[in-house]
């Protein structure tokens, strides 16, 4: 199942528009797999499930001009606690993250975003 929560975003800016079946459509462009959204692009993000998302798996955001100061991670389709080393490494980079469900991190991101927010969202993708 697909759900479409289309926002109207800015020109140039990424607007989540919906997710499941294994992917994202996102600015009008279709991606599989899970994804790394920042405010004018989105990177392909290995990570399967919440089990693969470590520090490590963030190499994306440690290479980013701008570093987002608010860092929301969907952990996939139901909430888990996130790994305290990931809540460590966040805090010690003055970047404020959120845990949450994928679609709850798509809709928070969407606002945010809306909000003019310094904002970025690892998905993991769902059916």
């Amino acid at each position: 199942m697909s759900l479409d929560i289309t926002p109207l975003a800015p020109k140039g800016q990424q607007a989540i528009q919906s997710y499941g079946n294994g992917g994202f459509r996102i600015t009008n462009v279709e991606y599989t797999g899970s994804l790394i959204v920042f405010l004018d692009e989105c990177v392909s993000w290995n990570c399967k499930n919440e089990n693969d998302i470590s520090v490590n798996s963030f190499q994306s955001v440690h290479e980013a001009k701008e570093k987002p100061e608010i860092f929301i991670i969907g952990c996939g389709e139901t909430f888990t606690r996130p790994p305290q080393d990931l809540i460590d490494y966040f805090k010690s980079h003055a970047i404020s993250m959120e845990w949450m469900a994928t679609g709850a991190a798509c809709r928070t991101y969407n606002i945010l975003a809306l909000e003019g927010r310094s904002v970025a969202a690892a998905l993991v993708a769902i059916d």
